[in-house]
This record gives C-alpha cells, structure tokens and sequence, in this order.
C-alpha cells in the first residue's frame, strides 16, 4: 500500500504492560480520576474478581462475577443498576471478553471508564466495538464511550490459562489483524501491526502448548493479543466476523473456538479478492498459504476445527447462511450465499478450507 492517500484513526487507550503490572491497579485507578471501582468478572475467574477488590481495599465498591459471553441485554441492565446502587466512579474487567463485553455495555449507557485487566489473548480492550445479545440475536456496534481508558496487560495473569483456551484465544487474536489486512480502512501503520501481531501470536501459541509456563512465551502472545486488538479497534471488518457474530449470538457457540475454527475458512473465500493481504498473513504464520497455514495452526495445536465439535447443528447451517447474508455489509469478495454455504459446511466438517 503507498504511504499516501489513507485514513488512520488512532484511538487513545493508555498501556501499562509487564510482569507482575497489576500492582499499579490503584496507580491506574486514581490516574483516571475515580474512587471507586465496580469490578467485574466471570464465575470462572470469580477468585481472581475478589483478589482485585482485596487488593484495592476501599477503592473497591464491589464484585459483579457473573459475567457471560455475547453480553445478554438483561444481564447488561442489571450490572448497571449494580454500579449505580454502589456509586462506583469505573469499572475493572478482569478476565476475558466476557467481562471485558459486559463493562463496553455498562460504558455504553452510563459513560463510565474501563480499566481492563485481561487474562486471555481476545483483544477486545482495544477496541470501541461492543455486542449485546437479545432474543438470540447479537447487535454490533461502535462507540468511542465503550473503549478501555487503561489497559494493564500482565502476562503473569495469563500463565494459568488453559493450554486449549490459549491457542483459540490466541487465534480469535490473529482474526482481528488478518481481516484488517484486508479491511477497506487498512493503512500503512494498521498493516505494520497485523503483520507484527498475527506473527507473535504464531510463534508463541506452539510454544505455550510445549510449556505451558513460559513466561517469555506467554509475554509474547500478549504483545501479539496488543497489536491484533488495536488493528480491530482502527479498521472494520468483513465477512469473518459477521459469520462469527452470527453463529455465537443465535446459537450460543464458544467465542474464541468459532473464531478458531472459521478464520481460514473465510480467508481461502476472501483469498483472491485480496491477494496481498494474504501474502502477509501467510509470512506471518510461516506457510505458503494463509488459510491453510491458520488451518494447520489450530490442527496442529489442538484446537478444534469442526463447528460440529463446538455445539453446531448440521440443521441450523441454512439459518446460519441466512442471517449471515441478511444485512449488507463490506467485504472484499461481494457476498455469494451459496459460497458462504459452502464454506459454513466445510467449517461444520472440520473440512481444510477451498476458495
């Protein structure tokens, strides 16, 4: 791409990374201007919620832990009310894209700032992009109240990540700054990153899965998580993201492994519409072939390739094709329905991904 003629919109979230960061929790609080911090999580890292609350003493108004994926709306109104009852100033989302989602929805209508403190790989604390899930449909959007003011990325908090949740967390990354490569706002800078990102992340998610408990490793595919989450806090998306979106909020499927498991899929549909995209994800990840290269990625490092490993019903493919093509958006390969049937169904085999 030439260095003129483009749009970048940077996007102004304060970085705090390093081992053993989330010492300067109250640092981080008060540099924002507030008191008291609603902090947020999920049941699962319902002990990690209660050590942030610990370690912020009367900075802490409360624990919300009941943070869940796709954000359902009535879950969104009652951690409202929950922050407003206890006048907490902020929220902390400490974990994934679970709790991180659920402070953008709480952001989204009181304005209150979000200090992250993520444990996976998924990026979202980058981005102004939130989705809340009603009556089975999930709705996207963007909103600038809704992005992170401070992000404190710790890779120690990472270390007790499960091997499997790592590399699907660590390849949903990678799907942020592939389908930015190739997005209609991509940029000089947003594609340095990509590249930089979907690369740290390549390298590293092999060598969590050989040690789980590398540090160096595990710092890595932070850095890479970092990138990949600020290309899709910049640009748009395409066709991936809207089947993922799809298949997560109508039929409740696992966020990161959908993501794991769609991304070469919609790669090899986008691959000749966007040749040079393409070239730099596949020298990112090593391979000849984007697709196939994320394809052997996840296979490689056990991750799941079927959808239907994940909870996908064969039935709910032509649904799933339907609501993907129902509204009009971007992508640089013009939406075909049977073509995106056909790739829904090689996903749900756990087919290797074709044109």
């Amino acid at each position: 791409m030439p260095a003129s003629d483009f749009i970048y919109n940077g996007r102004a979230t304060r970085v705090v990374f390093g081992s053993g960061s989330r010492v300067h929790l109250e640092r981080e609080l008060l540099a924002l201007g507030a008191q008291r911090a609603l902090v947020l999580c999920s049941p699962e890292q319902q002990a990690l919620g209660a050590s942030v609350a610990e370690q912020l003493g009367n900075r802490a108004a409360g624990v919300f832990d009941r943070a869940a994926m796709h954000v359902p709306v009535e879950l969104a109104a009652e951690a409202r009310t929950v922050a407003v009852t206890l006048g907490a100033d902020c929220v902390i989302a400490v974990g994934g894209g679970s709790a991180i989602g659920l402070a953008k929805a709480i952001a989204l209508e009181s304005s209150l700032p979000i200090l992250a403190v993520p444990t996976t790989y998924a990026g979202s604390e980058m981005t102004p992009i939130y989705g809340l899930t009603d009556a089975g449909l999930k709705r996207t959007g963007t909103d600038i109240r809704v992005l992170p003011k401070t992000v404190i990325y710790d890779p120690d908090l990472t270390l007790t990540l499960p091997v499997g949740m790592s590399v699907t967390s660590g390849i949903n990354a990678i799907a942020h700054a592939a389908e930015g490569l190739y997005s209609r706002d991509a940029n000089p800078l947003t594609s340095l990153m990509a590249e930089e990102g979907i690369a740290a992340l390549a390298r590293s998610l092999p060598n969590i899965v050989a040690n789980p408990s590398d540090p160096s490793a595990r710092a890595d595919a932070f850095y890479g998580s970092w990138l990949c989450g600020a290309v899709l806090g910049s640009v748009g998306m395409a066709l991936h993201h809207k089947l993922c979106h799809t298949l997560g909020g109508s039929f409740n499927l696992p966020h990161a492994p959908t993501h794991t498991i769609v991304l070469p899929h919609a790669l090899a549909y986008n691959a000749d519409a966007a040749p040079d995209a393409m070239k730099r994800i596949a020298r990112a990840v090593g391979h000849e072939n984007a697709a196939l290269g994320l394809f052997e990625l996840a296979r490689a490092n056990g991750a799941p390739i079927a959808l239907k490993d994940i909870g996908m019903r064969e039935d709910q493919l032509d649904q799933a094709t339907d609501l993907a093509c129902s509204n009009a958006y971007w992508n640089p390969r013009p939406l075909e329905r049977d073509a995106i049937r056909a790739l829904l169904q090689r996903a749900f085999d756990g087919s290797a991904p074709k044109p």
